[in-house]
């Protein structure tokens, strides 16, 4: 038998086009594994959308009326939620959209104006603090209502109020989001072993509950 021959050089560049690609994804998916104990991106918790914003008490609109200047007007929203504006007097604003109130404003000025266009624009959003507020409640030292922050956690906030209180149960925790189900929430986790799974960080409005355990 003779011995066998060293492939030629050409034979082996079929194996080379087709392994190098593949060891170039094995090396791409590597970096994009994300790191033990990571806590889950904040897409595995709700919708990533921000909704139209709505007006409030304290809030400032500019309302203009195309090609009647007399009637355009810089107004605040009262505390009950209404304006005031020319012709069509007081005008029920508290939740709607700028765009809502501009047709509500352009239907009530039919029968003063022909073929009405309003615009309104939000020139003042005092009462976006409010709601775009973060709250922690439940058996914490101080329960605290504050400012959201961009890149603000569930630890972030309860070690602000202090941290859980001796008659709390941080195991079961949970975090309420305006559209979504509640998510548990391993508080004792978080702190006492650094276990950042569900560390999940915070948007405008969410509220943390931590329970008191049972006697």
């Amino acid at each position: 038998m003779q011995p066998s021959r060293p492939l030629p050089h050409s034979a082996w560049q079929p194996a080379v086009v087709w392994l190098l690609p593949l060891m170039l994804l094995l090396v791409l998916l590597a970096g994009c594994a994300s790191p033990a104990g990571a806590p889950p991106p904040e897409e595995d918790f709700g919708p990533q959308f921000t909704e139209r914003y709505r007006l409030g008490p304290g809030d400032a609109i500019s309302i203009s009326i195309w090609r009647n200047p007399e009637l355009s007007v810089s107004v605040p929203v009262r505390p009950d939620g209404h304006i005031s504006a020319p012709l069509i007097g007081d005008v029920d604003v508290g939740g709607k959209t700028p765009e809502a109130v501009a047709e509500i404003i352009s239907q009530r000025l039919v029968e003063f104006v022909q073929d009405p266009q309003v615009s309104v624009i939000v020139t003042g959003v005092a009462s976006a603090e409010y709601l775009t507020r973060v709250r922690v409640t439940g058996a914490v030292r101080q329960p605290r209502s504050v400012p959201h922050r961009p890149g603000m956690t569930v630890m972030d906030l309860v070690l602000e109020a202090g941290g859980p209180t001796e008659f709390a149960a941080p195991a079961r925790t949970r975090l309420y989001r305006t559209g979504t189900d509640p998510r548990d929430i391993d508080l004792n986790a978080i702190l006492r072993r650094g276990d950042l799974q569900t560390n999940f960080q915070l948007r405008p409005g969410d509220v943390i509950t931590v329970p008191e355990r049972a006697f």
